[in-house]
């Protein structure tokens, strides 16, 4: 049992740490690669039913202290994560794929969507580089248009729109009308 407070502690701070590298990503454009909320959440919910149990072990105090530690970061992770799940499903807007395209390598795997954000927004199209699992990377973005005009100039480089992107660059492209 006191190997379990253990592990319960070490699973709770995992995910805080994966759940505020997901959000700098998300904020600055970079890879994401931690897992969608909900499989966080599902841990979470794993995490504070294994510091329910870590209550059973009374051999010392500190095994205590570990479960009370693990309870209440997981009940905060857990709030956390249902108030973002339940905002990003009611102002996320409608994200409709358009295309997906290969590199002539078949190295790099970009699906573009038509983005909606209805009466809270514009519109516009999002390119997402793939990479592997679920990792992904947002490198483009054009508001007020829902068509891509696409051409691998090389295997790193696409004309969008007229406008050529290199993908292995790490940069975001913004273009406005």
């Amino acid at each position: 049992m006191r190997k379990l407070s253990w592990v319960d502690l070490f699973l709770v701070l995992f995910l805080y740490f994966i759940s505020i590298y997901s959000l700098y990503s998300h904020m600055n454009n970079k890879w994401l690669v931690s897992p969608p909320n909900y499989v966080i959440l599902i841990l979470s919910i794993l995490g504070l039913a294994l510091a329910i149990l870590g209550f059973k072990d009374t051999s010392n105090k500190s095994t205590k202290v570990r479960s009370w530690i693990s309870t209440v970061l997981s009940v905060v992770l857990i709030f956390i994560l249902l108030g973002a799940l339940s905002f990003t499903s009611i102002f996320s807007g409608s994200k409709q794929l358009l295309t997906t395209t290969h590199s002539p390598d078949k190295h790099n795997t970009i699906s573009f969507y038509k983005t909606d954000a209805g009466a809270m927004g514009s519109f516009g199209v999002v390119g997402e580089l793939k990479g592997p699992l679920w990792f992904k990377r947002v490198f483009y973005y054009e508001g007020k248009t829902d068509q891509v005009d696409l051409e691998w100039v090389d295997n790193h480089t696409i004309s969008i729109n007229d406008q050529k992107v290199n993908v292995s660059s790490g940069e975001m492209v913004r273009r406005s009308p």
